[in-house]
């Protein structure tokens, strides 16, 4: 019976390798979630074998997605069945999945927050009834939300804070200044606490932003990872934590604030437009920086 399913699943598809799936990536474009190096490094991590598949059109493939069983690779849901559940948190990332425009190719492995952008690649979608938050492009922002995030900013640099990148600091560093600030705004432990210093070490590479300190004590931070596709910039808000001590200074908007512009900078002197996600459009201050979007699932 299994093998009769994974037979219906794959129909039309052939199997690849993880060298193949990564060139149909950087032909097609995709997302942090579906990026070949980030899937197979979590992967690894979960000791969990990934099989790929593709799809061909007239000895060309023009389209890959990375498998966990029935499941789309580093899926939530795998985790939690094979006792891996936290591992790691990749939020209700957005999946871009290298496939060609208009490609049409039936993709029935389980996934959610598929991409606008492969609405008419893949004909198995049906939308969500959730959205997801994207971010504003800065002109999108009136001019009195910008003045008001300069002032906080200026604000909080008069009373001696400083924003540093995130890659100065070593994933031991990033990983306990996360798990404490998390731990202080939500009351909880921020999700895969354990493996922390192991994920961020594995994708440092595609970790950006800043952090906010004050009196050289970390106030708020943000988990966020970044991919360049052939046509497009790609970057996912994990997650993030801040101390509600120091709200007065309103430090997480203020970093939501300059990631957001260093991000928008960065594509655009790439000449790329950018994808900045802040995952499912759930919460009220993701309105105050994101557009709501569409997102599909299989």
């Amino acid at each position: 019976m299994l093998q009769f399913l994974q037979g219906w699943r794959e129909r039309g598809w052939c199997v690849i390798d993880a060298a193949t799936y990564a060139e149909v990536w950087q032909r097609y474009g995709g997302s942090v979630a579906t990026h070949p190096e980030v899937i197979e490094r979590l992967a690894e991590l979960a000791g969990i074998p990934v099989r790929y598949l593709g799809w061909e059109k007239q000895g060309e493939l023009i389209a890959a997605v990375p498998c966990w069983g029935r499941h789309l690779a580093l899926s939530k849901d795998v985790l939690k069945k094979t006792g891996k559940r936290g591992l790691f948190d990749m939020g209700n990332a957005e999946i871009i999945l290298p496939v060609a425009e208009r490609a049409e190719v039936p993709v029935r492995q389980r996934m959610r927050y598929v991409s606008e952008l492969n609405a008419t690649a893949i004909s198995t979608l049906r939308e969500q009834p959730e959205g997801l938050a994207l971010a504003r492009e800065p002109e999108e922002y009136s001019k009195k939300f910008r003045y008001n995030q300069r002032r906080e900013q200026r604000l909080l640099e008069e009373a001696g804070g400083v924003l540093r990148p995130m890659q100065d600091f070593s994933p031991t560093e990033q990983a306990a200044m996360y798990a404490d600030l998390f731990q202080r705004r939500w009351h909880f432990e921020a999700p895969g606490k354990g493996h922390l210093q192991e994920v961020f070490t594995l994708l440092r590479e595609f970790m950006t932003g800043s952090v906010v300190l004050l009196d050289e004590q970390p106030i708020a931070i943000q988990v966020l990872y970044r991919v360049e596709a052939p046509n497009w910039v790609s970057i996912e808000y994990i997650n993030g934590g801040v101390d509600p001590q120091q709200r007065d200074f309103s430090p997480g908007s203020v970093l939501s604030f300059v990631n957001t512009q260093a991000a928008w900078a960065d594509a655009r002197a790439l000449g790329k437009p950018l994808r900045y996600s802040f995952g499912r459009a759930d919460r009220e201050y993701k309105d105050r920086w994101c557009n709501r979007v569409p997102v599909y699932q299989v």
